[in-house]
């Protein structure tokens, strides 16, 4: 009956992990690939230090069990130097190799890092240009802009294969992480910042790439289908985007921005080469200050009371353009009157009850002595100099 169910329990784990994507382990890009070996890595000189404890901890407790009467009973011991040695040597030697290697993936593996190979046994070839890939992440969606090629799309990526890839990532407004498992590790994308990836993809085939960071309503479809295809096959699909007769402008670019769910694959076969520029420095709105300017000014030492003048111009936020936002009315349960009326909001004093007139301000002339501004000479002093009150309880304050 045991092994009836030890069998049982392994083919309903088996069944389990059949679902499960395995892409991190087996990734086609030479950077994932480094990473993965760094996993494995890690994990095994882990695993020298945790596999033996775990068995030593069982065969101690066989061992000196209370019914094994033919153990040694040392009740008086407390130190073995050799024993010592053993329990610091081995870990400190797997930890010095796990930092060396470490440190030496963590600089190598540097996202900003241009690459110096296409795989393993492929160096780059002398002269050749990445392919430059512009990534802005919307509500809900992503934006490609290839600003070499004079394209973009939404929701679709491609690359050729063997060709170092250069991100420039960013973001539109909420944080989000762009991630493609079979390319390279994640990266954050943040508004009004730039983030680099270096990567290459080394087999043809199609990508899940994602959003890993979560980022409100529509992140679980935040989805797209990356490319890797041979020369001829990108060149192809350059062409088919680059016949699409609907551009991408300022104006296109506003409208995209706006929150959407389930955005279908868009292509845009002619691109204004500022707005990426526009779009990280948070100026596409015609009249907003982008962010070198405000650099500039914060370096020149602040613009001085001229500064309100600039508020308006440092309103980011495109994704409640044009919406009409009503303030929530005030309830009068007692008068039948809904949550949210029509009466007017803000600061004038509000009538109890229906039937009641609405005050009306005073008279600006009429003020009130109480509420007379106090003016510089009127305000008091402290007489004396500060310290603590007295106490009248004696030095000891009981």
């Amino acid at each position: 009956m045991k092994s009836i169910l030890r069998i049982f329990a392994l083919l309903f784990a088996a069944t389990l992990l059949s679902g499960c994507d395995w892409v991190v382990m087996a990734p086609s890009g030479d950077i994932a690939i480094q990473q993965r070996n760094l996993i494995v890595l890690s994990t095994v000189l882990m695993l020298l230090i945790i596999v033996p404890v775990i068995m030593l901890t069982f065969f101690f407790a066989w061992k000196y069990r209370e019914s094994n009467t033919d153990a040694e009973y040392a009740p008086e011991w407390h130190h073995s130097t050799r024993l010592e040695l053993i329990i610091w040597s081995a870990p400190l030697a797997i930890i010095l190799v796990l930092g060396t290697v470490t440190w030496i993936a963590t600089h190598k593996l540097d996202p900003y890092r241009p690459l110096d190979r296409i795989d393993a046994n492929t160096p780059i070839p002398a002269g050749a240009e990445p392919l430059v890939v512009e990534v802005v992440a919307l509500d809900w969606k992503w934006l490609f802009l290839y600003p070499e090629q004079g394209i973009a799309t939404v929701n679709e990526l491609a690359a050729p294969v063997n060709v170092p890839i250069q991100f420039k990532i960013t973001s539109s407004s909420m944080m989000n992480s762009f991630f493609i498992p079979a390319l390279a590790g994640q990266i954050y994308a943040m508004a009004g910042m730039e983030t680099k990836l270096n990567a290459v993809i080394n087999e043809e085939g199609v990508y899940k790439g994602f959003s890993a960071n979560y980022s409100g309503d529509g992140f679980s479809f935040m989805r797209f289908d990356f490319h890797g295809m041979s020369e001829g096959e990108f060149e192809a699909w350059v062409e088919r985007v680059r016949s699409d007769d609907v551009s991408l402008g300022r104006q296109e670019y506003l409208e995209l921005e706006k929150p959407s769910e389930r955005e279908p694959v868009r292509y845009f076969g002619s691109v204004d080469p500022a707005l990426y520029e526009a779009i990280l420095n948070m100026c596409v709105n015609p009249g907003a200050m982008c962010i070198h300017e405000m650099a500039h000014i914060d370096r020149s030492g602040g613009a001085g009371v001229e500064s309100k003048q600039n508020y308006a111009r440092l309103r980011y936020d495109n994704r409640h353009a044009g919406d009409l936002i009503a303030a929530p009315g005030a309830t009068f349960p007692e008068a039948g009157r809904e949550a949210r009326g029509d009466e007017p909001q803000g600061h004038q004093p509000r009538a109890v009850s229906p039937e009641d007139t609405t005050p009306q301000p005073s008279d600006p002339n009429e003020i009130d002595e109480s509420m007379r501004p106090i003016s510089p000479d009127e305000a008091p002093r402290n007489e004396g100099a500060p310290g603590k009150p007295d106490d009248d309880r004696g030095p000891s304050g009981r």
